[in-house]
């Protein structure tokens, strides 16, 4: 039973980790411009406000989940406005003759800002909440071990999509000249912003 916990957790937190929206696109480009370890630590910041989510609504904890939904709009406006921010930050962005590694505060200051963007989205709390009841073994008085599992695999399967990805997109890593990188931000800077203003303009809808 254990066992089968750990798996359906680990394939809800990988599908959810999956689909390429922001985050993703900040994964691939940092991993392409700053290195492997930079990019893994991205997608780890997201892993881990996945996990707070899967907590939030594996554990029942319905009075936090209502309160966080209640306050979407004012979230989606601080994402929305901190994805045009990096969006525009990583467009302009100049590319050095070399990849660089990032390390120390570098990796932390990338762990933070996905943790935060990730955490801008309460409605991952609806996901969540909807998988969890159809498995039919978490209710409002909550079984905690069953829970604790899920949502143990719900970090294990997001964490291993981000080594997957940012593993993937690494192998190209030192194809790119600065020419190429440049492009990557520029084009990572438009998508990643696109994401920021649809944020923006789905306000009151």
């Amino acid at each position: 039973m254990e066992f089968v916990l750990l798996v359906k957790g680990l394939v809800i937190g990988f599908s959810i980790a999956a689909p390429v929206g922001p985050i993703g696109v900040l994964c691939i480009r940092r991993t392409l411009a700053e290195g492997h370890a930079c990019g893994l630590v991205s997608g780890l910041g997201a892993a881990t406000a996945d996990t707070i989510y899967g907590c939030i609504a594996g554990f029942g904890l319905t009075f936090l989940s209502g309160f966080l939904i209640s306050q979407q709009e004012w979230l989606r406006l601080i994402g929305g406005a901190f994805l045009c921010y990096l969006g525009i930050k990583t467009f302009l962005a100049k590319p050095a003759e070399q990849a660089t590694v990032a390390k120390g505060n570098g990796l932390a200051a990338a762990y933070t800002s996905t943790f935060f963007l990730t955490l801008t989205n309460p409605m991952t709390i609806l996901s969540f909440s909807a998988i969890f009841a159809g498995l039919g073994i978490i209710s409002d008085r909550g079984d905690s071990i069953s829970a604790a599992l899920l949502v143990f695999g719900v970090f294990a399967g997001s964490a291993l999509w981000w080594v997957i990805l940012s593993s993937g997109v690494n192998v190209y890593r030192a194809k790119l000249n600065p020419s190429g990188l440049q492009w990557v931000n520029r084009i990572a800077g438009v998508i990643i912003a696109g994401f920021g203003v649809m944020a923006l303009l789905s306000l009151g809808s």
